[in-house]
């Protein structure tokens, strides 16, 4: 308490304002007032001071700006996902001499392995007659036209008089035709069966006749499936190729088989060996080689202007995959065999030549090294495959090694699976695990930072 006994507390002495007298503050304001005015390079001086202290400011703060966003700019990189790594691998050439095939000594030839490639084609592209070879055509037309399901026998087709005069010009021409009558009617099966497997040529009128309501316009048909096909240098006159401007050439026939084989019916009934009719009995299929040496179809041809012609398709097993060879062989005379048996004996020669040359050969071995990563920072590492990987084919044939491959984010350990391997002949292919041969080593901090 103070003097007087009050009860209120005072400030502390140093926190109490100390006012000025008022007539201290007048005699100040009046020396201020006294005061000369600033020179000329006073206000200089000052004015360059106030600016030196802004320019301090200013450089000051564009530092901290710089500062902000190189941090910005360091976490940014930190952070940004690294570049995919570049796998390098080459291509394969399967070891050995290209084979030497059986190639008849006369004629048109081409053969390939479905899936892999052509083995080539004997004496070039020359389109010749092909005989009874163009009613597999016409059944492709009709096929696409009225599909089948194995098994089924389908509609039931009548004999018209344009198919009975077809017959009647056939068994003078002594050409194959199978029996027919007025009134008699078909299935869309045995019309097919007559025309692939005893090579009616009466058949073939029957199923045009059916089909587009006349040959002529079946015929225009045919052609357009031709040309949809890629058969560019066949040309089509008459559905069962007893016309000789009826022309196609061995390459041709080989891409029509492989059209063929992809229908399952016609795949089926080209494969029989013998057919039953009505009004008939048994016929056989002049593809007498059939079943032998894996020869599944297709069909055989025949006359004096296309000699003996054959496309046909082979399946066996090789390394244990299952591989289908189709080929063609036009212009073969015969001599005393006759032109049919000839252009058989011919093309199971090429056939058996074709799958002594393929073998199952293995491109990489397990843990083999199929190329080195390199890594955008320039790290780099072997890598091999996890498993084997083969591919069927012959010497000489290159195989196509390509890869493909996940971001990688860093170091990598050893044995660290980045991707896949395609080895690749042709459409067939087979894939295995890539992984690391050693360790990958990471990005540096100035790399990451920098790049």
């Amino acid at each position: 308490m103070d003097a007087n006994g009050s009860g209120r507390r005072k400030s502390p002495v140093h926190a109490r304002r100390r006012a000025l007298p008022r007539r201290s503050e007048e005699r100040l304001a009046e020396i201020g007032r006294q005061l000369p005015p600033r020179s000329e390079e006073e206000l200089q001086i000052v004015a360059g001071l106030r600016a030196a202290r802004w320019r301090r400011r200013l450089v000051t703060g564009a530092m901290v700006v710089v500062v902000a966003a190189l941090a910005a700019g360091a976490i940014a990189q930190w952070v940004r996902p690294l570049p995919r790594a570049t796998v390098h691998t080459e291509s394969v050439r399967l070891p050995g001499t290209a084979p030497s095939l059986a190639w008849p000594s006369t004629g048109e030839a081409a053969a390939t392995v479905v899936g892999v490639g052509t083995l080539g084609q004997l004496r070039g592209s020359r389109p010749v007659p092909v005989a009874g070879l163009a009613q597999v055509l016409t059944a492709d037309v009709i096929l696409s036209d009225h599909p089948l399901s194995p098994g089924a026998d389908g509609p039931a087709i009548p004999v018209t008089s344009a198919t009975l005069e077809a017959y009647q010009s056939g068994q003078l021409n002594q050409e194959s035709e199978v029996p027919v009558a007025a009134g008699e009617s078909l299935t869309e099966l045995s019309a097919l069966e007559g025309m692939l497997v005893d090579s009616g040529a009466d058949m073939a009128t029957l199923l045009a006749d059916w089909d587009a309501g006349s040959v002529s316009a079946f015929v225009a048909k045919m052609n357009a499936m031709a040309a949809k096909l890629g058969l560019t240098a066949t040309h089509i006159s008459d559905p069962s190729g007893v016309d000789p401007a009826t022309t196609s050439t061995a390459y041709d026939l080989v891409r029509l088989g492989e059209a063929a084989l992809s229908i399952p019916v016609l795949r089926q009934i080209v494969s029989l060996g013998q057919a039953s009719l009505p009004m008939t009995t048994v016929v056989y299929n002049l593809n007498f080689d059939l079943g032998q040496d894996g020869i599944v179809g297709i069909k055989t041809g025949s006359d004096s202007s296309a000699l003996g012609c054959y496309l046909f398709a082979a399946q066996q097993s090789v390394g244990g995959k299952e591989v289908t060879v189709i080929g063609a062989v036009l212009g073969q005379p015969g001599g005393s065999l006759g032109p049919n048996t000839a252009a058989v004996d011919v093309g199971d020669a090429l056939v058996k030549s074709i799958f002594a040359a393929l073998h199952n050969y293995t491109v990489f071995t397990a843990g083999q090294k199929a190329g080195e990563i390199e890594a955008a920072w320039g790290s780099t590492a072997p890598v091999d495959v996890a498993r084997p990987v083969s591919v069927v084919g012959w010497p000489g044939l290159l195989v196509t090694v390509a890869t493909h491959t996940r971001a990688v984010a860093g170091a990598l350990p050893n044995g660290t699976i980045i991707g896949m391997l395609r080895a690749q002949v042709g459409t067939s292919s087979e894939e295995a695990a890539l992984r690391t041969g050693t360790a990958l080593s990471g990005p540096g901090l100035w790399w990451r930072l920098t790049r």
